[in-house]
C-alpha cells in the first residue's frame, strides 16, 4: 500500500512538474505603444504586429498588443517595463527622462540624412548607448526604430535662413532642449500642450510648430499653416525596450527569436515613416501648402545658430554623461567620411 501511495504521489509530482515547465515555456508578452494599431500606416503599430508574428512564428511564447495609449502615456509604459508589468515597449521621447544620454539624439542637425542615423544607431555607438541605458533603466534596447526628421510650418512666410524665423512665435514642446534650439535660431519659443497646438494656430496665439511630416499631415496642421521647411532639425528614433528581468528569463533560443524580431520589426517602422514623409509631403503639397527643401549650405547656416546652444545646455544638464555628445559627434563623423 505505501509503495502505491508512493507511486501514485511521485506521478503527481512529475504531472505538476511538467505543467509548470509548460507554462514557464509558453510565458506572454505584453508590448504597447501610443501609436494607432493600423499597421500600414503607423510605424510603431507595424512594428509591433511583424514584432508578434516573428514571435509567435518561431516559439512557444504569446504576444498580446496594447496600442493607441491603451496602458498609458509613454512615462507610464516605460516604468511599466520596469516592474516587468509590460515586458515590451516602443517608445521615443520618454526614454531621454529614463536614460539622460539619449537625449544627445535630439541635438539638432546631427544627422544629415536617416541612412546616416541608421549607420550610427545599428553600430557601435548605438549597441554603447544601449548598454549604458540598460544599466540605468534596467531595460534592455532590442533595436532602434523612427519617428522622424522634425521640421518647421508657420503660417507667415517661407522659411529659408535662421533670419526668416525671427519674430516667429513656435509652439515646442515643453522640453528644455527645444526651447533652447529656436532661441538659438532666433524664433520665439512658446511651449504648448499637444492637445492645445491646433487651437493655439487657429487663434494666432503661436504663428508655427515643428514636426513629423506624417504628424503633420496626419493631425490636419497643414491645413492651420501654409508653409514647411523641410530642415529636418531633429531625428528622433523609437527605442523598443524589452525588460531586462524578462528577457533574461527566457531560454537562449527564446531571446535570439525576440531580438531578431525586434530588428525586424525597428526596420519595419522604419521603412513606414520613410513612406509616410514622402506621401505626407506630396499630400500636403496637394492640398496647398508650400514646402521648401533648404541647400545644403542653409542647413549648416541653421545648424550653426542652434547647435551651441543646445549643446551648451546638455553640458550642464548631463555632467559626467556629456561625454555621450562626444560620441555621438565622433560616430557621426566617422559615419560621414
Amino acid at each position: 500500500m505505501r509503495f502505491k501511495f508512493s507511486t501514485l504521489a511521485a506521478t503527481a509530482l512529475l504531472s505538476l512538474g511538467l505543467a509548470a515547465t509548460s507554462t514557464a515555456s509558453a510565458q506572454t508578452i505584453r508590448v504597447a505603444h501610443v501609436d494607432p494599431d493600423e499597421w500600414t500606416a503607423s510605424k510603431k503599430g507595424a512594428a509591433a504586429h511583424i514584432f508578434k508574428n516573428i514571435v509567435e512564428g518561431e516559439t512557444d511564447l504569446t504576444v498580446e498588443l496594447f496600442p493607441a495609449g491603451a496602458l498609458g502615456n509613454e512615462d507610464e509604459l516605460v516604468a511599466q517595463a520596469q516592474d516587468n508589468v509590460t515586458q515590451v515597449v516602443l517608445v521615443s521621447g520618454a526614454m531621454s527622462k529614463a536614460c539622460p544620454a539619449a537625449s544627445v539624439l535630439d541635438i539638432p542637425y546631427t544627422f544629415s540624412s536617416a541612412t546616416v542615423a541608421w549607420d550610427v544607431l545599428d553600430g557601435e555607438f548605438g549597441d554603447a548607448l544601449a548598454e549604458h541605458c540598460l544599466a540605468q533603466t534596467g531595460l534592455r534596447t532590442l533595436a532602434f526604430g523612427e519617428t522622424g526628421f522634425r521640421n518647421f510650418t508657420n503660417g507667415t512666410r517661407e522659411i529659408r535662413t535662421p533670419a526668416d524665423m525671427e519674430g516667429l512665435k513656435f509652439r515646442v514642446q515643453p522640453i528644455p532642449l527645444y526651447v533652447e534650439m529656436v532661441k538659438g535660431l532666433g524664433g520665439e519659443p512658446t511651449p504648448i500642450a499637444w492637445t492645445e497646438l491646433p487651437n493655439a494656430l487657429s487663434t494666432g496665439v503661436v504663428d508655427g510648430q515643428e514636426n513629423p511630416v506624417g504628424v503633420i499631415y496626419n493631425n490636419g496642421l497643414h491645413k492651420l499653416q501654409k508653409f514647411m521647411t523641410l530642415d529636418g532639425h531633429v531625428y528622433a528614433a523609437d527605442f523598443i525596450l524589452i525588460s531586462d528581468e524578462f528577457y533574461q528569463s527566457l531560454s537562449p533560443a527564446e531571446q535570439a527569436v525576440v531580438a531578431r524580431a525586434a530588428r525586424v520589426a525597428g526596420n519595419m517602422g522604419r521603412s513606414i515613416q520613410q513612406w509616410g514623409t514622402a506621401e505626407g509631403v506630396n499630400k500636403v503639397q496637394a492640398e496647398g501648402m508650400q514646402v521648401y527643401s533648404p541647400t545644403a549650405d542653409e542647413i549648416a547656416a541653421f545648424a550653426e545658430k542652434a547647435q551651441p546652444a543646445v549643446v551648451e545646455y546638455l553640458r550642464g544638464e548631463l555632467g559626467e554623461d556629456a561625454v555621450w555628445i562626444d560620441r555621438l559627434q565622433e560616430a557621426v563623423a566617422s559615419t560621414n567620411q
